[in-house]
């Protein structure tokens, strides 16, 4: 007999939705090129424009601040490296230390390469930016500083971040603020006007959407230098033929998990707690990281003490539950989690840690499952880092 299986890395990605996946077979069957002016070129621009009023509408932005990239990576490169380039001479280039690799990594290539000040913003026990922290960092130099970028809630621990109080505050100086809000779109509100930030990233397979599709949000009047040329598609900031297929996938994706956030950030959060509270009956010693109440929903994180992540995390593949060490970025790589290291964790912790996280598709059953394998997957992953 099959052994059930449980999937419980959606924040690596989530299935796609019924409805994405119809929008986008639909637009595979025409042919066209957004950019050409005949009539198969124009019905290609009206569902590329359509698919833009939609996103629009349901993140409270303008269609012209929507801006089409090939995911959340390309949107935070495009945030960073451009702003940067668009405000120099000022150096200085404010991050969270728990940003993804798709925020850092490009704030480091700056520093390396751009003549950029990096600096990380610490955080808390609980994986959290406080407004006096950023406030005392622009203070250090407030004429000097690019551009700021704080994620609205964490890839790893799902901690949630103040956004808006962030936003404020660098406003207060005139500083561009960048949130990378690939998680937390469609598990909490996302508001781009409400938000207050300058800049948005968000991805389509987070949400149900296709892969390979996103889009950076962009307030009026704030040009970034753009990082590739070519025909001058998306404002001149994003050259490249459009993917009218995958936007109308990502389109049709932002609207229902938009629309259907609320009920399932319900669900998910009781879910969610039902797992936490069952991991802990059956493993007493582990330790749930990052805000157990301001966090996402769907997201559960652990470190299990005495344990090797990638250890444990193969022994419960091997039994049917799929999950992940962290960000699926850095899967597979000995290394301690950036994220927990900030957050004051020790090494040892910050390797021995597993993420659960829930999506549209998640049931009870894939928490039963957890349960079932994991006190032996855990009891086997400890003897193994005893030998």
């Amino acid at each position: 007999m099959t052994r059930p299986s449980a999937y419980l890395d959606h924040a690596a990605t989530t299935p796609m939705l019924p409805e994405a996946i119809e929008a986008m077979t639909e637009q595979l069957k025409r042919v066209g090129n957004a950019s050409s002016l005949h009539a198969a070129g124009r019905q290609v621009r009206r569902v590329v424009e359509e698919s833009r009023e939609t996103i629009a509408d349901a993140l409270g932005a303008r269609p012209s601040e929507v801006v089409f990239t090939s995911g959340g990576t390309e949107a935070d490169n495009l945030a960073i490296k451009g702003l940067y380039w668009a405000r120099r001479p000022r150096r200085r280039v404010l991050l969270s230390s728990v940003e993804h690799h798709a925020a850092l990594d490009p704030a480091h290539w700056l520093a390396d390469s751009q003549d950029a000040e990096v600096e990380l913003l610490a955080v808390d026990e609980l994986g959290r930016v406080h407004p006096d922290t950023l406030r005392a960092a622009i203070d250090r130099d407030p004429e000097n500083v690019a551009m700021i970028s704080v994620m609205w809630a964490n890839n790893e621990v799902g901690t949630v971040q103040p956004v808006h109080v962030l936003a404020a505050v660098a406003h207060d100086h005139g500083i561009p603020f960048h949130t990378d809000a690939v998680q937390a779109l469609g598990q909490l509100p996302v508001s781009f006007a409400e938000s207050g930030a300058d800049a948005l990233t968000l991805t389509g397979h987070k949400i149900g959407g296709p892969m390979g599709v996103g889009a950076l949000l962009l307030t009026r009047g704030l040009t970034p230098v753009s990082v590739q040329h070519g025909g001058g598609q998306e404002r001149d900031v994003r050259s490249g033929t459009l993917d009218a297929p995958a936007i109308a996938g990502l389109a049709a994706a932002v609207g229902t998990a938009v629309a259907e956030q609320e009920a399932l950030g319900r669900r998910l959060t009781s879910l969610r707690d039902e797992l936490i509270e069952r991991v802990r009956a059956a493993v007493p010693d582990v330790v749930l990281n990052g805000d157990p109440v301001g966090r996402l929903p769907g997201n559960a994180h652990f470190s299990f003490p005495g344990c090797e992540g990638d250890a444990l995390l193969m022994l419960l593949d091997a039994k049917g539950v799929e999950c992940s060490t962290g960000s699926a970025c850095s899967a597979g790589v000995a290394q301690p989690s950036h994220v927990l290291l900030a957050m004051g964790a020790e090494g040892a912790a910050a390797r021995g840690s597993l993420r659960f996280t829930l999506g549209h598709t998640s049931t009870r059953d894939d928490v039963d499952r957890l349960i079932e394998v994991l006190p032996t997957a855990v009891e086997r992953a400890r003897r193994a880092g005893l030998s």
